[in-house]
């Protein structure tokens, strides 16, 4: 369900995401930042404390962008997100959706590869360290180091994809002020 408002001079201000999806995105986009920041920095570290701590940490919090990510594809499934303001160009409107749905294939692509990367490697996940998660292959050495590549190759995709949306976000917000950003923020905007 979108939501619309009124603006300060009166006129119907474009429909707005719901405030649940809002937070979805948000709560989300904090993780994944988080997560690609850890996951660039953990595999410089030398074999230790620090460096287990560190990979412990990127799966959980892996774990949980998956969850997010599975709950915003339960939510949207239900409610549809707004239409794009109409100031919008259309070949915008025909790279929006394809865009976003890129983005959302890659937050389930990447934390299902580290988990099944973990399993291939031997190693049991424990969900922030008490729940249990069963391991979705067997241990495989060669599979291990196929899925290190395919995780390596779906982060900078992922890091790519968060480039141009927020590229996008920066375009249509401080060029273009066509109420696009506004949509998502949570804070005011209209």
């Amino acid at each position: 369900m979108a939501l619309s408002a009124r603006r300060r001079d009166g006129r119907v201000a474009e429909p707005r995401y719901h405030p649940a999806a809002q937070a979805l995105h948000w709560v989300t986009a904090l993780a994944v930042l988080g997560m690609l920041a850890v996951g660039l920095w953990m595999t410089g570290l030398p074999l230790g404390f620090t460096k287990l701590y560190a990979y412990t940490w990127h799966k959980w919090v892996g774990l949980v962008v998956l969850a997010l990510t599975v709950g915003r594809l339960m939510w949207r499934w239900r409610h549809p997100p707004p239409p794009l303001p109409s100031a919008v160009v259309h070949w915008q409107a025909v790279l929006a959706p394809i865009a976003h749905w890129a983005l959302l294939a890659l937050l389930l692509a990447m934390p299902l590869s580290g988990w099944l990367m973990s399993s291939a490697a031997g190693v049991s996940v424990f969900w922030f360290g008490y729940i249990p998660l069963p391991d979705l292959v067997p241990r495989d050495p060669a599979l291990f180091e196929a899925l290190q590549t395919t995780h390596y190759v779906l982060s900078r995709l992922l890091i790519a994809v968060l480039v141009l949306h927020v590229a996008a976000v920066v375009h249509h917000d401080l060029l273009r002020r066509d109420g696009v950003f506004r949509r998502m923020w949570p804070f005011g905007g209209t």
